[in-house]
């Protein structure tokens, strides 16, 4: 397909995405800052002025300067600040996107669970997802009978052992909550459905007029003040020369095919994102690696676009960074925190080596919760903003991912030019 053709159909699309066609614009942003952070405010302001977003759009909650906190203490000192902002606002229905700044927490957590619990509860849900991967990879490279069996009684014994420690399911990100700040009352248990996402555009009679209520949510957050001031800085200047480098896409299971699990599906869209962007001819390079082993440190030079996995909250110093950046890890742990220096989390190593835009969950998600990385990639070439992608590619609101960076980001923009 030559990069003429691509573009074409790029247009195309869009216009066949009337109720999206629209880009987001600044004044439709709203931005939270935690003013107990005077970075946070100052990160805010720095933000608003460069994107030329209203002064009065700011919204300044006072809460604890930390990245999880109770239930209730986001329902009033988060949620209420939001909703009184809507209330007297003059035209509430015109803001689609909120920004959360660095200082505001991350993570919600249920009001009955101790600290320990929840240590305890978070560790039992890692090994879980590791013991899966396991019996995953056991099944795809054909282990004996007594291999599989073992790993499947470890899962089942794990598995009690998280119903004992008597887990919810009502721990989400706070980003992704605020998503359904219009609503009074919605389940808390597990996920709901993004009306957004283009898997679900069918149902048009139910979850499809949501979309109006639903609040698109990005974050700029990171490690320190440095860093998120440098994703603005980055994400404004790649604009003005397009994003390029290489595309390195790391899938895992060589044997896969269409019949798959559900690991099996991501693998196979990890393959997909990597034909499309080959296909658009906007990278210099594209990569696939379909080996279980990892990309190795210190092999991926200027790195633009990235998808991969299965790593677990341990980064792999492999990529050199090109300004501007976007990619992602699929692994189960990889946005718990952005702000523990010590800890080896992909979201928190890739922004501060040097990423402008990268996503992940606060807690265990489930594979079927990540972005599929075909459609991901897909609407970022076609130059939707960067949050409008995540938004049309993620399944789940009031759930457990996060995206990280600029939510006016196009990083093809001076190649597709505007539309």
């Amino acid at each position: 397909m030559s990069r003429k053709f691509f573009l074409f159909l790029c247009v195309i699309g869009i216009w066949l995405l009337p109720s999206l066609s629209q880009a987001l614009k600044p004044d439709e942003i709203l931005v939270i800052a935690n003013s107990r952070v005077p970075d946070s405010v100052r990160i805010a302001r720095y933000y608003m002025k460069k994107r030329n977003i209203p002064a009065s759009n700011l919204i300044k909650v006072k809460i604890p300067q930390k990245e999880r906190c109770p239930r209730e203490e986001y329902r009033r000192l988060i949620l209420a600040p939001l909703k009184r902002f809507l209330v007297l606002a003059d035209d509430d229905e015109k803001f689609r996107c909120i920004v959360t700044v660095y200082g505001v927490p991350l993570l919600i957590v249920p009001d009955r669970l101790d600290e320990e619990r929840e240590k305890q509860l978070v560790a039992k849900r890692l090994l879980l997802e590791m013991l899966k991967h396991k019996l995953e990879m056991a099944k795809n490279e054909g282990k004996e009978k007594e291999v599989i069996d073992a790993l499947k009684k470890d899962i089942d014994k794990v598995r009690d052992e998280v119903r004992k420690l008597g887990e919810t399911e009502q721990a989400a990100s706070v980003d992704s909550e605020l998503s359904l700040a219009r609503f009074d009352k919605y389940r808390l248990e597990m996920w709901l459905p993004n009306p957004y996402f283009v898997g679900y555009q069918k149902n048009k009679g139910k979850l499809v007029p949501l979309k109006k209520r639903v609040f698109m949510v990005s974050r700029l957050d990171g490690p320190d003040y440095k860093t998120v001031k440098r994703i603005i800085d980055d994400s404004i200047a790649v604009e003005n020369r397009g994003l390029t480098g290489i595309a390195y896409f790391d899938a895992r299971y060589p044997n896969v095919g269409k019949s798959a699990s559900m690991y099996g599906k991501y693998d196979l869209s990890i393959r997909e994102a990597a034909k499309i962007v080959d296909e658009s001819h906007l990278m210099k390079k594209v990569v696939l690696d379909v080996r279980p082993k990892l990309f190795e440190p210190d092999t991926c030079p200027n790195a633009a676009l990235y998808c991969g996995w299965y790593s677990l909250a341990n980064y792999i110093d492999a990529f050199s960074w090109v300004r501007g950046a976007v990619g992602y890890h699929i692994a189960s742990a990889e946005c718990v925190s952005l702000h523990d220096k010590n800890a080896t989390y992909w979201c928190l190593k890739m922004l501060e080596k040097g990423v402008a835009a990268t996503l992940g969950p606060v807690a265990e998600p489930y594979l079927r919760a990540f972005p599929p990385p075909d459609l991901f990639f897909r609407f970022l070439l076609e130059d939707k903003p960067l949050v409008e992608a995540y938004f049309l590619s993620k399944p789940f609101v009031s759930w457990r991912m996060v995206l990280i960076g600029d939510p006016l980001y196009r990083p093809f923009k001076k190649v597709m030019g505007e539309k």
